[in-house]
């Protein structure tokens, strides 16, 4: 089964919008998670970080965190995550 993908994110975000292109461009399936519009997934991101902070744009890919990553660093990470 394949890692599932998260981005945490917000509408507003420019760099939030670009990670959400990236990923449609490559046709991957990924959960959008506004942490702006829900306190859920504030509180999901928040728990993703010893200080809490609302850190994004945030990607999770299975296990694997990236914080606003290079494109070649989220490159390289679905590569080895998703096509193994």
């Amino acid at each position: 089964m394949k890692p599932e993908i998260k981005l945490y994110g917000a509408e507003r975000c420019h760099k939030s919008q670009y990670y959400k292109r990236y990923l449609e461009d490559l046709n991957l399936d990924y959960k959008f998670l506004d942490v702006e519009l829900s306190e859920d997934n504030a509180e999901e991101l928040r728990n993703l970080y010893e200080n809490r902070k609302l850190n994004f744009p945030t990607i999770t890919i299975g296990e694997k965190k990236l914080r606003n990553p290079l494109d070649k660093d989220l490159k390289k990470w679905i590569e080895k995550l998703l096509c193994n």
